[in-house]
């Protein structure tokens, strides 16, 4: 038998970027010396298919459905060999290597058309500021839904470019669905991915496979894998973990799962495989088994070492893209909006500030589960280490940190770090919207190549947020909005209805929080999701202190995480979802602000109780900076010295002018010529590049050192506020 190990994401994840788990694990298997294999079957299912080859063969098999097509899907079927001589093309234009190719295809007469785009927008506005290749990726993307939407229609209803079968595996309390379905042949792109597998399978010769499941719309393909292994190749074990296992299985017991798997661990997954693999190799016996289901005797059993120590952040290793088909991944723009795109648009390599959450106290959360309440943070030289690491491994320089919620001291950190090693680097992460991002941490972040946050502004209601436990205002949201955006790093809100006892007024007035907050420029992206009671919150674990009931109380066999449930006290939340998430498409393209809500749905809601201009006067109101303890740093360029000789009333002196030369502007300040020179000399030490900034208090200690008075009134006045323009931060 092999000794190695083949990691698998079973389709489909993203098409733009590789899903990160395996990664994660292949680097932790580097530092234990555990040789293995990993793969993306999702992409690699997807170039298979879209090729003149693989379009060829579809619409062979799509003639046996001809009596059964739309009027779109004929339409398709006439179009098919302008589909055929055209898919390689885009194909390779996704993924940067015909760049030219979009002028011919935002000419809209190159690609054929179809049903996706009957909606398109009025392109060149809504490309005005993101130019012709991205309207032509849009193009592009609309093309390839167009024939995603025909294959759903005809050789497999389970078909999306990221939630395959997704329908089967959502709040499935019962395997049954699944289990049918799993029965019956191999769909048209069952078949395509076996194909793929087997023949992965047998040049690898694995002991053990590891499939990654991170969401319900990959499960079913994960079972498919599974059941080929143990159908066609016994030598080789099955484990399955990731985010559905670690949410949806914790209380397993079906045992026909185990048809198709022979394990599956739970949360973090470098210590329950590293010990399930030394089981294989029958180093220890089964009881020895970390956080692992398996059939014992007949019977699902759930098997936790607690003996067995998790292994440390820094001790896991730099994620391991080898294997992976990095210049195959195609970058789709679906919706037209900069900070949306980053989703689906551009290869990120995925990395961790820190394990868990710092926050980890908000009551929809699942903060009773180890991916939450475990915080871990890494030390910033370890991550930019790795940084380093990828970019030389993979050639990308753009980052994407996963956290649950970066915290705002560990990306400070992180950007010194790569401002003192002169990296260029564009990243983006999740945060919190602490009020810990000032204006000045901002520009850093920025400075340091942060293009993009998104956070959780959920319901933007006072009274909500405080029973959600978030530990923001409104407000708070609001103004960090305005510092990120002022600073040029685009935000995301993830936005919540539906809360248990959400009125109708809140929602109304959850709204117009949104809209004000578009209309001012200080969100520049968001998306509506409805609240889900889930099993491991503080709402699920104690719905009576939200004032929610269960539905039931029966726990099923297999899944068991969204929960039913009535909200006796709310709103009919569902019937918002439609207006709420149109009139959030329009603010996201810029249009509709004027419009009242009222014309967003099509039943009567009340007025709106959120004066129109709350938000401007509330944006209005001075900062006040109360912080006692802060950093001074420099991240600007040091300035060129003149002295000036000054005359006024028969007096003469001497000043020092700083002229500083920025990359878009140039500042000027001239202050006493002691000053002036002490000042420089703050201004070269700040900018050593193995200085981490000085306090206000050492600042003020150099500044009399040197023999000069009046501190607060230099420090305080116009020439030193004149430098934040110029790159002096206090963080």
């Amino acid at each position: 038998m092999s000794e190695s190990v083949f990691l698998i994401t079973p389709p489909f994840t993203q098409l733009n970027t590789p899903y990160p788990a395996t990664a994660y694990l292949k680097g932790f298997f580097n530092t234990q010396q555990i040789k293995s294999f990993q793969a993306d079957l999702g992409i690699e299912v997807i170039i298979e298919l879209f090729t003149k080859k693989g379009l060829t063969d579809l619409f062979t098999t799509i003639e046996k459905f001809e009596n059964e097509l739309s009027d779109n899907g004929k339409r398709m079927v006439a179009l098919k060999e302008h589909y055929i001589k055209t898919i390689d093309e885009v194909v390779l234009f996704l993924q940067g290597k015909q760049n030219t190719l979009a002028h011919l295809i935002s000419a809209r007469q190159f690609l054929p058309e179809a049903s996706r785009f009957e909606q398109i927008d009025n392109l060149d506005w809504a490309f005005g500021s993101m130019g012709k290749q991205d309207k032509a990726k849009h193009i592009a993307t609309l093309y390839l839904e167009d024939l995603s939407d025909l294959i759903k229609q005809t050789v497999d209803p389970y078909f999306g470019f990221s939630r395959y079968a997704e329908s089967l595996a959502r709040s499935a309390n019962s395997f049954d669905e699944l289990y049918e379905a799993l029965q019956k042949p191999l769909t048209y792109i069952d078949e395509i991915l076996i194909q793929i597998f087997s023949k992965k399978i047998i040049e690898i010769n694995p002991k053990l496979v590891c499939i990654s499941v991170p969401f319900p719309g990959n499960l079913y393909t994960s079972l498919r894998c599974g059941q080929w292994v143990k159908n066609n190749f016994p030598s080789a074990k099955v484990a399955m973990g990731g985010g559905f296992a670690n949410t949806e299985l914790r209380s397993l017991s079906d045992k026909r799962v185990f048809e198709f798997y022979d394990f599956i661990t739970l949360d973090d997954g470098e210590a329950p495989l590293k010990i399930l693999i030394d089981h294989i190799d029958g180093k220890v016996e089964q009881e020895a088994l970390k956080r692992c289901f398996t059939l014992v005797e007949g019977e699902v059993k759930y098997i936790n070492n607690t003996s067995c120590a998790d292994y440390k952040q820094g001790q896991v290793g730099t994620p391991d893209y080898e294997g992976l088909l990095l210049d195959k991944y195609i970058s789709a723009i679906e919706v037209v909006n900069p900070m949306h795109s980053l989703w689906s648009d551009g290869r990120w390599n995925k990395l961790t500030m820190a394990h868990g959450c710092y926050w980890a106290k908000c009551t929809f959360c699942d903060i009773s589960l180890d991916y939450i309440k475990s915080y871990e943070p890494i030390s910033a030289s370890l991550i930019v280490d790795r940084m380093q690491e990828l970019i030389e491994k993979t050639g990308e320089t753009g980052f994407h940190f996963v956290d649950e919620a970066a915290p705002p001291s560990l990306m400070k950190a992180i950007s010194i770090e790569i401002i003192k090693r002169k990296l260029v680097v564009s990243w983006w992460a999740n945060v919190r919207f602490d009020k810990s991002f000032t204006a000045d941490l901002c520009l850093l972040l920025k400075a340091a190549g942060c293009i993009a946050v998104s956070g959780g502004l959920e319901v933007a209601s006072d009274r909500l947020l405080t029973l959600i436990n978030k530990g923001v205002t409104v407000a708070q949201v609001a103004k960090v909005s305005k510092h990120f955006t002022e600073a040029g790093i685009m935000v995301h809100a993830y936005l919540m209805y539906g809360f248990p006892t959400q009125t109708v007024q809140e929602t109304v007035d959850s709204l117009e929080m949104v809209r004000q907050m578009f209309a001012k420029g200080v969100l520049q992206s968001a998306f509506w999701h409805l609240f889900t009671m889930t099993a491991h919150s503080p709402v699920g674990l104690a719905p009576a202190d939200f004032k929610v009931k269960k539905r039931t109380d029966q726990i099923g066999t297999f899944a068991n995480n969204d929960i039913e449930h009535t909200d006796p006290t709310g709103a009919n939340h569902e019937i918002f979802g439609f207006g709420l998430k149109k009139a959030l498409f329009n603010y996201m393209h810029g249009s509709c602000f004027d419009w009242p809500l009222q014309k967003w749905f099509d039943f009567p809601i009340p007025a709106v109780s959120v004066p129109k201009d709350y938000l401007q006067k509330l944006l209005e109101e001075p900062e006040i900076d109360d912080r006692t303890a802060y950093k001074v740093l420099f991240i600007g360029s040091l300035p060129q010295k003149t002295i000036l000789q000054k005359s006024k009333k028969g007096s003469k002196w001497e000043e020092l002018q700083l002229h500083f030369i920025g990359a878009q502007k140039e500042v000027k300040i001239a202050v006493d010529l002691t000053k002036g020179e002490w000042l420089f000399n703050l201004l070269v030490q700040l900018k050593n590049q193995k200085n981490n900034g000085w306090t206000l208090s050492e600042i003020k200690s150099s500044y009399k050192e040197a023999g000069l008075e009046g501190f607060e009134l230099f420090w305080d006045n116009k020439p030193v506020s004149t430098l934040m323009k110029v790159g002096l931060l206090k963080v």
